[in-house]
């Protein structure tokens, strides 16, 4: 029986009619509505004609999380009075519950992206809603833009709603085509906030890493709001770990402590949805609360302020999970969770003067995450570098340069980066590129069970305390009775089935399988010993094995999951398995360096030949006679590293340097650019052919530099003949003395003795540029400066006069120093004659 009254009760219902206007005029639209509202429950059900009397359609749903999925098909199918499987059914990876009846399917958006690849006209399907769209997560950025390109090439009928949980609806309005906005507004009660900041200092969160004191402290703002509010507690964490951490410190608390989060046993995420049953209640649980779940009974918010957001984690080569500080927009969708059916308090983890610094939103997936799965779903959808797909935001180009690398060395793609046979079928077993190709290649070498078995391990992370060695995770799985053995089992059924065969043989121990499995998997991460629980990945990261591990005595192993502390040179190894050299060898492949390699390194031209896998060294010896293109790539590299000064640069060729910088500061061509980069750039202009007859640093040191440079002077225009009209070495003055001219300042700089400019009526010129004249006294120290010297005779040079000739009575001061007779001596030299 339908539960008319419950339906009834929703606040979605007052805008049902505008959004099927919408769909019926324009063909899309965005629904704007809070969490609690009813958009993810009844607005599918009366797109699908379920209730309400419209006509009758097939309504896709796609959620980002299983969770989400599972308990939006429960509850439209209990709104229904009806199990799912019938006119509501489900799709998860790994389950799948529906029925020759089933007219309402919730999917996730990894699930509805399998499905678009397969069959991109989805047959059958009237409506698509995109749930949660506000989300940002990368697969349903990529859904919507699939299924954007499937309504305007090959099926304008199809309709699509992007369901959204915040106003903040213009970007996906813009992208369905200026579709209609359609806001469903919620009941909300006000909501008190308490700043609850930790008394003491808390480390940031780094990694995965958050700071035991910040989960001590939560755990005691739970206690004080069960004793200072009334209702059910939701307490806001970052992931798994965290919650099972603060549960622990809440044991003997009056009150029923769950956990929900996406490993959750579905018989936990059924009681929390179900509501209270009695006694009070505290939930714990990730950002899959904030507008995903509803969660019935909670008065009261618990927020530590954490989530968690994908990276891009280069010593992993995964998309890996970070903990952040959550947005303000995620802070104000958690503290309404408190106000949904009464009013509410939200107690915040944090001092009020940090939240105005928090990011406003979370960071669109696609912007910070791994983007070889979004790169491979991209090419074997015909668009490769994803430039016709209609995103809120185009991928970033270095992430998915480096994306297409990954999907090149699996052999997802081709040379034009278009997804082969191989890379199609990755694509629709479920997995990370990564993954897909540990378990295609290690089916062939260790068995299709075997090969699924790792790969489920690997997919997702076991608990920690199944240890950090792979092999021993391996069979603490099979033999296990908890959460994760279940799911582990689930999914290995799953990839077993993906495959289709059995793949190879299943010979030889666990040991050697896992490891091999590990290692396709994670190529760069292979590691060799470097000694005391340390080791050298393939990638150049260092990694360091716990104290204890039963790892330390393998001289090789296939890091499995590393993370890497703040400030730390090496990354921790969280996950590793035992191999063996050939193993390496054969799952990285790729990075198999054999040859001559000449480079600088410690200040001189090394030059040896060598084997390496990637950044691990197998054998070396030096090279006697080395290719000499390479050594002189190397002394290059050399100059680039310590600069010119490698040269022998003599006095005057410095000069030179510095004269050729202000003709071309100041006239610019044809007077060359002798900075050390352009020097560098035009190596072979100027430094051959002493440069290619060079060896290693002493050869350098003989080269001529002035000379070399000369080469660089406009010859063929006959420019170098007016070098030193344009830009003299020295200037004479009214003495008779010819000063060298400084060129190292913004300014040419003469420096003389005041006496030796008697009669000098102008500043000195070069190139039309005033020198700074530095008028020294007669024992050479500076008396005064100055760019106008006629200025200096009428206004400065009486105080200077005043100033010396007391300390320097034997040389000559005349009033009048334009009108009188330049000199280098006394006054009694002078009369002597």
């Amino acid at each position: 029986m339908i539960r008319t009254d419950v339906l009834d009760q929703l606040p979605v219902r007052t805008a049902v009619p505008a959004l099927e206007r919408a769909l019926d005029e324009r063909g899309a639209a965005v629904l704007c509505a809070p969490p609690g509202t009813g958009k993810t429950t009844l607005v599918p059900l009366v797109l699908a004609g379920l209730t309400g009397g419209g006509p009758a359609r097939r309504v896709l749903v796609a959620e980002p999380r299983r969770i989400a999925a599972r308990a939006a098909a429960r509850r439209m199918a209990w709104l229904l009075g009806e199990r799912t499987g019938g006119r509501v059914g489900f799709t998860v990876r790994g389950e799948r519950v529906v029925g020759p009846d089933t007219v309402v399917e919730v999917v996730t958006t990894g699930v509805l992206l399998q499905r678009l690849q397969r069959d991109q006209e989805l047959a059958g399907v009237d409506v698509v809603i995109v749930d949660e769209c506000h989300e940002r997560h990368l697969d349903a950025d990529t859904a919507a833009a699939f299924l954007l390109d499937v309504r305007g090439t090959i099926r304008p009928d199809l309709r699509l709603v992007a369901a959204s949980a915040t106003t903040d609806a213009e970007g996906w309005a813009r992208l369905l085509g200026d579709a209609p906005v359609v806001e469903a507004h919620g009941v909300s009660h006000p909501v008190e906030v308490v700043w609850a900041p930790p008394a003491g200092t808390v480390r940031p969160p780094h990694g995965m890493r958050v700071d035991p004191a910040l989960l001590t402290h939560v755990a005691s703002v739970v206690r004080r709001a069960l004793a200072e509010r009334d209702g059910d507690v939701l307490c806001f964490l970052p992931g798994v770990g965290e919650i099972g951490r603060v549960a622990a410190q809440l044991a003997g608390v009056d009150a029923e402590v769950l956990q929900v989060h996406g490993r959750a046993p579905a018989a936990v995420q059924d009681a929390v949805l179900a509501g209270p049953s009695g006694g009070r209640r505290v939930v714990l649980a990730t950002s899959v609360a904030e507008s995903s779940l509803t969660v019935p009974g909670v008065r009261v918010v618990v927020d530590s302020g954490l989530a968690r957001e994908p990276r891009t984690d280069h010593a992993r080569g995964l998309g890996a999970l970070t903990t952040v500080r959550a947005s303000r927009a995620s802070g104000r969708q958690r503290a309404g969770r408190a106000g949904r059916e009464a009013p509410g308090t939200v107690y915040r983890c944090w001092e009020q003067a940090e939240d105005g610094r928090l990011a406003a939103f979370p960071s669109p997936e696609i912007k910070v995450a791994d983007l070889a799965a979004f790169a491979l779903q991209a090419a074997c959808w015909g668009d490769p570098d994803a430039s016709g797909l209609a995103l809120l935001d185009p991928p970033p180009a270095g992430a998915l340069g480096a994306a297409h690398e990954v999907l090149a060395t699996v052999g997802a793609v081709d040379a034009t980066g278009r997804a082969t046979d191989r890379g199609v079928r990755m694509s629709r077993i479920g997995l990370h590129p990564r993954l897909a190709r540990a378990l295609l290649d290690g089916a062939d070498e260790v068995g299709g069970r075997r090969a699924a078995e790792v790969v489920a391990l690997l997919s997702e992370e076991p608990p920690r305390e199944y240890g950090d060695d792979l092999a021993h995770a391996l069979r603490t799985a099979r033999r296990g009775g908890d959460g994760y053995a279940a799911r582990w089992r689930q999914e290995v059924r799953r990839l077993s089935g993906a495959l289709g065969t059995p793949g190879g043989a299943a010979g030889g121990p666990d040991d050697v399988a896992v490891g091999l499995v590990a290692a396709l998997a994670f190529p760069e991460r292979v590691a060799r010993a470097r000694g005391e629980g340390a080791f050298l990945m393939a990638s150049g990261t260092g990694a360091l094995l716990a104290d204890g591990s039963r790892l330390r005595s393998a001289r090789w192993l296939a890091v499995a999951v590393a993370d890497r502390p703040a400030h730390a040179a090496s990354a921790r190894v969280r996950l590793a398995a035992v191999v063996d050299e050939a193993t390496a060898r054969l799952a990285a492949g790729h990075l198999l360096f054999s040859g001559e390699e000449v480079r600088w390194a410690d200040g001189d031209v090394v030059a040896r030949s060598v084997e390496r896998l990637g950044a691990v060294e197998l054998s070396a010896r030096a090279l006697r006679a080395p290719a000499p293109g390479l050594v002189r790539e190397a002394l290059l590299e050399g100059l680039r590293r310590e600069g010119p000064g490698l040269l022998r640069w003599t006095g005057d060729a410095a000069g030179l340097r510095l004269r050729l910088a202000f003709l071309h500061r100041v006239l610019g061509q044809p007077w060359p650019d002798v900075s050390d980069d352009a020097l560098l750039a035009r190596a072979d202009e100027w430094l051959e052919p002493e440069l290619s007859r060079a060896g290693r640093r002493a050869d350098l040191a003989r080269i001529d530099a002035g000379q070399a440079v000369r080469r660089l002077l406009p010859w063929a225009t006959g420019d170098a003949a007016r070098l030193d009209e344009l830009a003299p070495e020295r200037i004479e003055v009214p003495s008779g003395s010819r000063i060298r001219v400084d060129y190292g300042g913004e300014q040419p700089v003469l420096a003389v003795k005041l006496q030796e400019l008697f009669g000098l009526g102008e500043t000195p010129r070069v190139a039309g540029v005033p020198v700074l004249v530095h008028l020294l006294s007669p024992a050479g120290r500076p008396a005064a400066v100055t760019a106008d010297l006629a200025s200096f005779w009428r206004e400065g040079y009486r105080d200077v006069r005043a100033e010396l000739r007391g300390r320097y009575p034997k040389h000559p001061w005349p009033e009048d120093p334009t009108t009188t007779e330049a000199t280098r001596f006394t006054s009694a030299r002078l009369r002597r004659g």
